[in-house]
């Protein structure tokens, strides 16, 4: 497998030069912004979605202006949600720093959310890329969407495996979906728009249900602590699996583990375990092979290039990531 460092060789140059871009598109004239974005900026994860911007593009035809606009309108809209979503689970850390809204409170993080939306926009027209807005809006609908309709299930837990799907969907898979097809259009590649938005959409559902698994401590380094899905009673591919298929009496533990019990420690072990014994990890494990494949199958007749081969390299990585 591929590491990261290998993944970005194609595209290193282009990654160096959009965290300059980046920074600049965030500029500000109020200097408590411009630390708090230099704030966020410096704590940035891997940067996937530019990878996957960058690389389809590098693909289907040559990088340009547009391909880097395309990433700083992603990676924005990106950072705003994240900013927003911190302040509406009430979180005080990401990535293991301190989060905006822990430093500079809830107020100060919602309109730092704000700006970088409304950098969106007027990139979006000062560059005239109304194609790659219309892309990007449609991101923000549908994470919005994903997230309503997911607070609106989880008060019942009787999510059945198509609503899982269409909230991961809209939620995590729209915007990697995103990343792939404004990669294609930056480059004049309208033809292989449509596919690279299903390739990036398949890619986002293997990512979010390797997520899943994470919960259940099946990895030996986990990415977040075993069982906090259940304890935040987020209905989980393996979850929903087992409550599907398990016995009357397992299904009903689970049940009120989940409803009741979600704070209390040893409880959510045992959930945990009733989850891996009755097959849910194995089930939602299998599922992300099967949406893996469909998502290589559909960059099999592109010309092969080291872009191509970073770009399979990067799926391979979101389905056998340790964190």
């Amino acid at each position: 497998m591929q590491t990261v460092d290998e993944i970005m060789h194609p595209i290193q140059s282009e990654m160096a030069e959009f965290e300059v871009r980046f920074r600049q598109s965030m500029k500000s004239k109020v200097p408590l912004l411009d630390k708090i974005t230099h704030y966020i900026i410096r704590r940035k994860g891997k940067q996937m979605r530019p990878m996957f911007i960058f690389l389809t593009a590098k693909m289907l035809g040559e990088m340009n202006d547009r391909s880097y606009d395309a990433a700083s309108l992603v990676e924005l809209l990106h950072t705003a949600t994240l900013v927003h979503d911190d302040v509406v689970d009430d979180a005080n850390e990401r990535r293991g720093f301190f989060s905006v809204n822990a430093l500079w409170k809830n107020k100060i993080a919602v309109l730092v959310g704000d700006y970088m939306l409304s950098r969106v926009l007027l990139l979006s027209i000062e560059k005239k890329n109304v194609r790659l807005l219309e892309v990007v809006a449609r991101a923000v609908r549908e994470m919005s969407e994903g997230e309503l309709l997911q607070i609106e299930k989880a008060r019942r837990l009787d999510i059945t495996e198509e609503i899982y799907f269409e909230v991961i969907r809209q939620k995590t898979a729209s915007l990697i979906a995103t990343c792939c097809e404004a990669g294609a259009i930056s480059v004049d590649r309208e033809d292989m728009s449509e596919r690279m938005r299903n390739f990036g959409e398949l890619v986002g559902l293997t990512f979010q249900i390797k997520d899943d698994i994470f919960d259940y401590g099946t990895s030996g380094k986990i990415g977040k602590p075993t069982g906090l899905d259940i304890r935040e009673r987020k209905m989980t591919l393996p979850l929903i699996y087992t409550l599907n298929t398990a016995p009357k009496e397992v299904r009903k533990e689970l049940i009120n583990i989940v409803k009741n019990k979600n704070e209390k420690t040893k409880q959510v072990r045992r959930a945990v375990e009733l989850v891996i014994q009755y097959g849910g990890i194995e089930y939602a494990h299998t599922k992300m092979l099967e949406l893996k494949a469909q998502a290589l199958d559909l960059l099999t007749d592109i010309p092969d290039s080291e872009a191509k081969n970073s770009l399979i390299g990067l799926v391979e990585y979101t389905t056998t990531r340790e964190k």
